[in-house]
């Protein structure tokens, strides 16, 4: 038979011994030990005195119920007399068994069980007798044991198979002797199944050296707390002195950074004494140059005003030369008006003579119809030249026969409309030069540069033709294909500051004019 002592022993006792001690030994916190630990030892070895001296008095009184006393029967010389009448050994009130005592015969039981023939089986045993191995100490254990208590002959007949089964100690617990060397649990729930002579003093015995053994586990469980804890406040002590030197050697390297620091603060100091005096020097220069500049200032003025004056002179003379200009310029238009007359009156009979008619298809629609169809890239910034154009020479300009108007529209937009969206921008100059369309009748083309990012584009007004560059052209690239692709003579005028767009398509024959001229124009109108 497989006997298990570790297993069989009692589990309350050790753990209320062990908190008895905790409490006594670990009161205190854990400063006090790690402050004086040969006290916390010596207090410690007089616990295991006091236990010792307590040893045989802790016998079953401490686990019996207070109505299982011992059969009056037996000599009792310590306790008092009762007055409860007298019990046979085997009829009298069930023993309280220790917990350990009472599983091990809990499982001897529901092993034996099995080889009981069914009609010898108790009824309310015969469902646990089915039950698995594993399972049937588990959760029949209840029911076993009340049917022992009850049930004389079932327990009879259970316990010859478990003491033929335990061999040589099941022979000498029936005998009423316990081996020194057997285990006594296993002793106790012998004695209690097979009830020899003695049996109640078997089992309180076993409960005795249970309760001694749980005592000095708990009792080598609580002097090696105490060790762990003289250790712990020795690893204390060693890591306090560690830190103590490590605060000295920072005391040492404070001490040197304070000298450090002294002696930069003097080093501040005289630098800062020479910083001032080499202020009180520049300040000295300063009030020279001061004086200095004044001189320059008045000299400089006398300057100006011999200038102004001279302006002066040179306004009169341009005045009079404006007026001299002017004179000749009413002459050159008198011989021009008569030239273009006699330009028209022949270019009247040519057309008839060549049998021209209308189309339906103008220059800069060629170009819109292979040049400008697709999203173009990112505005790049351009080179703007200077704004000197009059919008009076616009109106000449516009007022010419069969003009075509080429607009770079975001070259006007961001200098006249910065501060709108992109959008806006593009609505109000398409607008704006709807209404110059519509006033003089002329061909206008706007170029934008490319569309990834246009969507939803409104119609342009009747007359204005709204194009995109291509990926990866610019609208420069663009307004230079319209002008070329026009007939030499044709009045072209291209609106834009960008002073390679003027260039460029001055070379072509048209009249560049700056972003401020259609800018004035669009709000004059």
């Amino acid at each position: 038979m497989d006997l298990d002592p570790a297993a069989n022993s009692g589990a309350d006792a050790p753990g209320d011994l062990s908190a008895g001690l905790a409490g006594d030994l670990g009161a205190g916190p854990a400063g006090d030990l790690g402050a004086d630990p040969g006290a916390a030892l010596g207090d410690v070895e007089r616990d295991l005195g006091a236990i010792g001296g307590r040893e045989a008095v802790a016998g079953c009184d401490a686990d019996l119920h207070p109505a299982d006393e011992p059969d009056t029967d037996e000599p009792h010389t310590d306790e008092p007399h009762t007055d409860e009448p007298d019990t046979d050994e085997d009829h009298g009130p069930e023993p309280t068994l220790p917990e350990a005592v009472r599983q091990r015969i809990t499982v001897l039981a529901a092993a034996a069980l099995t080889g009981l023939p069914a009609d010898e089986t108790p009824v309310p045993l015969r469902r646990v007798a089915k039950f698995a191995p594993n399972r049937r100490a588990r959760l029949g254990g209840p029911a076993i044991a009340a049917q022992l208590a009850s049930d004389p002959l079932f327990r009879q007949r259970i316990s010859g198979r478990i003491v033929t089964d335990a061999g040589d100690l099941g022979a000498a617990v029936a005998g009423g002797t316990a081996p020194a060397a057997a285990d006594p649990v296993e002793v106790a729930a012998l004695a209690y199944l097979a009830r020899p002579e003695g049996w109640r003093g078997l089992i309180e015995a076993a409960g005795e050296s249970v309760r001694a053994e749980a005592d000095v586990a708990a009792i080598a469980g609580q002097i090696r707390d105490a060790e762990l804890r003289a250790a712990r406040a020795e690893h204390d002590r060693a890591v306090a002195k560690v830190e103590a030197d490590k605060l000295r050697d920072e005391l040492a390297r404070v001490r040197e950074e304070l000298g450090q620091l002294r002696e930069e603060a003097r080093s501040t100091s005289r630098a800062l004494r020479e910083t001032q005096a080499a202020q009180k020097r520049a300040a000295d220069l300063l009030a020279t140059e001061k004086g200095r500049q004044a001189k320059v200032t008045a000299d400089h003025e006398a300057e100006v005003r011999r200038l102004k004056t001279r302006l002066a002179e040179a306004e009169a003379a341009a005045a009079s030369g404006k007026q001299s200009a002017k004179d000749a310029r009413a002459a050159d238009e008198t011989r021009l008006w008569l030239l273009l007359e006699t330009i028209g009156q022949a270019a009247s009979g040519l057309r008839r003579e060549l049998a021209l008619g209308p189309t339906d298809k103008l220059p800069a629609d060629f170009v819109a119809d292979t040049a400008a169809d697709r999203p173009g890239a990112l505005e790049r910034s351009r080179p703007r030249a200077q704004d000197t154009d009059d919008p009076g020479r616009l109106d000449q300009l516009l007022a010419l026969p069969r003009a075509h108007l080429i607009v770079d529209g975001y070259n006007v937009t961001k200098r006249g409309f910065a501060e709108m969206s992109l959008e806006q921008q593009r609505k109000r100059l398409i607008t704006g030069l709807g209404g110059i369309a519509a006033q003089t009748g002329d061909e206008v083309t706007v170029v934008f540069d490319g569309a990834e990012r246009v969507h939803g584009l409104p119609p342009a007004p009747r007359g204005v033709r709204v194009l995109f560059s291509h990926k990866g052209d610019t609208a420069d690239e663009l307004i230079r294909q319209l002008v070329r692709a026009e007939p030499a003579g044709r009045p072209l005028v291209v609106i834009s500051s960008d002073r390679e767009v003027a260039d460029g398509v001055r070379r072509h024959g048209a009249y560049p004019m700056g972003a401020d001229s259609l800018l004035r124009r669009l709000a004059r109108s």
